[in-house]
């Protein structure tokens, strides 16, 4: 139920950093490489644009049912067909028979009344109450329970029934503070937006943002036959003819082509529900590019190990695209009944459809017998070494789709779950153990892995930046490892990032294309604009829009009228998809963004103001509401703001280190140095904060420490020239001109053509 909904890289690392860049005339350039992606995207959606798409209208599953009766009685009590249900006494599976669930001291209530089912709980105002639950939501293996409140919202209970035990529990997300965003009654488990998209056919979510209301609408309750398929009325038309009147069409005048596909184009049609994204539109069948109404979430922290494996809720795309099949062609159907959700064959059976069983079904291959002191042994089976199973929603078991070779080895040194030590295998076992038996039966030598990379561009290790930039461009890595590097660059601003980054504006892949303007945006280069412009030619929607921003925030930039028109229609689209999120705290966030990035202040702060109030933990809000109130002379509101995120988190350094700079502005030194030597601590990798600490230091006349804090930052970037400077000036001002002299010579070897260097040897010479 879980969906992410910020436009912007969703690291914290990276909206703490947010920036906009600045130009003044921009020279209008369309890459030939545009014009390709039109011709691909069109050709790929061929039959979409034969009077199809929105000509045609939906029917009902009712009508596909003669025809595909096989289909029909498969799907029938699938998961998809029980998505969501009216509340009845034939799909209500929980105990509402005066049940009650007692958690942390707060008692549930499950009754009813007549032939309709109540809750007793406590509400979004902290009292008991009875309210009526209206809808099913899932069934296998568990089920919950939706209760409308005002604004058109169905809210979803997080006390729900496991259907396996048959009693009842309380989620992992579950609190019982009605002020969190998490509440049962609060955003974050709203029906509307959060999973109506996913659970019925033809959903349009309907949010108002100026009435904060929804008028969510379907077609079919459930995840039906055009919930794929599309639109089945041209369809039902062509097969209701005579079949020697029937017209030639293409696709059988369905409006999704769900046959003869690649991978890639049949994950699209799944991944916009089960993948975590930001969704930026209603879904609509005849849009040409997923991303034109979501945007996959990369690698991050919050819900990938660095490796890649699942650690949040990944819903099954962002990991299965990871992988060597999705890469060689294999498709969601050559493992799943597409209509009964159901795996094909059992066992190792789904797996030696393809692979060779005397290769692979073999000790020689696993090492593990099929019969271990008289059970079973899950050694062997290829599921459970190479798709290791997480449990979600607290009893939920999901397997990991990037169908990875066990690496215990790295496990160990980046703290990384591996199969073999999971729970059920070999939990009492160690590491060592562990990587003694793997390199026994495998070798020692170990192949390269992108998590390794990933973990240290994560850490801000300094010597991660060329990697980072290595596998961004390598095209033999999965689309959405290149995107994760590139947007790990936003902690290394350089020339190398910058121009990594300028390439990968061109690349064929609209995630890699939308990560790369991200980026920009965050690191603040000066040649944005040239950049950036042509992709408000882009022919995906999320790539366009994400280069409007990049654009709206381009000082004194001069534009033809033709330019104008263009990027006031971008413009248009920005606005449409933040709006459309704008129940949400990341689509007032954005909105925010882009109304700064036009001057207009006023509304800036207004939408950083409504986000916190849909969320008062979204801390991205709270971070640049505090800059912008620095922006405006009004400090101790910033100050205020920063203190409350480094209350709720405080391992963001980054934040530390804007409150020390926030600080030292207000002249309060001694709690400036508190912050700056915190974020410094955290941030070991990160020059410009030890420099920041020298200055400091060096102001408030701790001259040991400040030359520790000099140094350091020199070390980490020998070449920056401000750093050479201000250790030149802190040994010049404690007479130390020795010390001050190797520095200058420095200055001078590395920067021949400032003279700043030679004047400043000239004095010391001088003396």
């Amino acid at each position: 139920m879980t969906v992410d909904f910020s436009i912007h890289p969703d690291s914290e690392k990276k909206w703490i950093r947010t920036g906009i860049a600045a130009i003044f005339v921009i020279v209008l350039i369309i890459p030939l490489a545009y014009i390709k992606f039109w011709q691909r995207a069109n050709q790929r959606s061929a039959c979409l644009d034969q009077g199809m798409g929105n000509a045609f209208v939906f029917v009902g599953k009712e009508k596909c049912r003669d025809c595909h009766r096989n289909e029909y009685e498969k799907w029938q009590n699938s998961d998809h067909d029980r998505a969501m249900e009216i509340a009845d006494t034939s799909t209500v599976l929980g105990d509402f028979n005066n049940s009650e669930f007692i958690h942390n001291g707060v008692t549930t209530r499950f009754f009813k009344k007549g032939d309709r089912f109540f809750v007793n709980t406590i509400g979004q105002d902290g009292v008991y109450k009875n309210f009526q639950v209206t809808h099913t939501f899932g069934f296998s293996p568990l089920q919950q329970y939706l209760i409308p409140f005002e604004g058109g919202r169905l809210q979803c209970l997080t006390i729900a029934w496991d259907n396996v035990k048959k009693t009842w529990y309380a989620l992992p997300n579950h609190t019982d503070d009605p002020g969190d965003w998490l509440h049962w009654t609060g955003q974050g488990q709203n029906w509307n937006g959060m999973c109506a998209e996913c659970h019925s056919t033809n959903l349009k979510k309907g949010y108002d943002m100026a009435t904060d209301r929804f008028t969510t609408t379907w077609s079919e309750i459930d995840v039906s036959c055009e919930a794929c398929h599309g639109p089945g009325s041209g369809h039902v038309a062509w097969a209701q003819a005579p079949e020697m009147g029937r017209k030639a069409v293409d696709n059988f005048n369905l409006v999704v082509q769900t046959r003869d596909m690649t991978s890639e184009d049949f994950a699209g049609v799944c991944a916009r529900c089960h993948s975590r994204r930001a969704s930026i539109a209603d879904f609509s069948h005849d849009q040409k590019n997923i991303m034109d109404y979501m945007i996959p979430s990369l690698l991050t922290e919050r819900l990938y190990y660095p490796d890649g494996q699942i650690l949040d809720e990944d819903y099954v795309f962002g990991s299965f695209t990871q992988s060597k099949m999705f890469l060689n062609g294999v498709k969601c159907n050559d493992c799943h009944d597409v209509h009964s959700q159901q795996l094909k064959r059992q066992g190792n059976d789904l797996c030696l459809y393809c692979h060779r069983k005397n290769t692979y079904d073999t000790a020689i291959h696993h090492f593990h017998q099929k019969m271990d002191k008289g059970k079973e042994s899950k050694g062997d089976d290829c599921i459970q070494c190479h798709m290791p199973e997480t449990v979600y929603m607290g009893i939920d078991w999901r397997a990991d789709h990037s169908i990875r070779i066990p690496r215990p080895d790295l496990s160990q040194t980046y703290q990384i779950p591996n199969a073999c030590n999971a729970a059920g295998c070999h939990s009492d076992k160690s590491l060592e153990w562990t990587n003694e038996h793997m390199s026994s039966w495998y070798g020692k030598r170990k192949r390269p892995h992108y998590g390794e990379i990933i973990a240290r561009g994560r850490q801000g290790d300094p010597k991660a930046v060329l990697d980072l930039i290595s596998l961004s461009e390598d095209t033999l890595f999965p689309g959405i490892v290149r995107a994760t590097a590139l947007s790990l660059l936003s902690s290394y601003p350089s020339q190398l990032s910058y121009s990594a980054l300028e390439t990968a504006l061109s690349d064929p892949d609209a995630l890699i294309r939308h990560t790369a303007i991200s980026t920009i945006n965050i690191l603040r280069f000066d040649k944005d604009a040239t950049l950036i412009f042509p992709l408000l030619y882009d022919p995906v929607k999320a790539v366009r829009i994400q280069a409007a921003l990049g654009v709206a925030s381009i000082k004194n930039l001069k534009l033809t009228k033709d330019q104008q028109r263009l990027f006031e229609s971008v413009k248009k689209e920005y606005f449409a998809a933040m709006e459309y999120s704008a129940d949400f705290p990341a689509g007032r966030y954005n909105l925010a963004l882009m109304y700064h990035a036009l001057g207009q202040d006023d509304k800036a702060i207004n939408n950083y103001e409504q986000s916190i109030r849909i969320d008062d933990l979204f801390l991205p809000a709270k971070n640049n509401l505090a800059m912008l109130y620095n922006l405006q002379g009004k400090n101790e509101k910033a100050e205020q703001l920063f203190i409350q995120i480094l209350e709720d988190r405080p391992q963001l350094y980054d934040i530390a280190y804007s409150l020390g700079l926030l600080l030292v502005e207000e002249k309060k030194y001694d709690q400036a140095e508190i912050y700056l030597k915190k974020a410094a601590g955290g941030l070991p990798g990160r020059a410009r904060i030890h420099y920041n600490l020298g200055l400091l230091l060096q102001f408030r006349k701790k001259e040991n420490a400040a030359e520790k804090a000099l140094l350091k930052a020199l070390s980490l970037e020998p070449d920056n020239f401000d750093f050479l400077f201000a250790l030149a000036d802190h040994y010049i001002k404690r007479n130390r001109l020795d010390n001050a002299r190797t520095v200058a010579g420095k200055m001078i070897q590395r920067f021949p053509d400032n003279n700043i260097g030679y004047d400043i040897l000239k004095y010391i010479n001088s003396r």
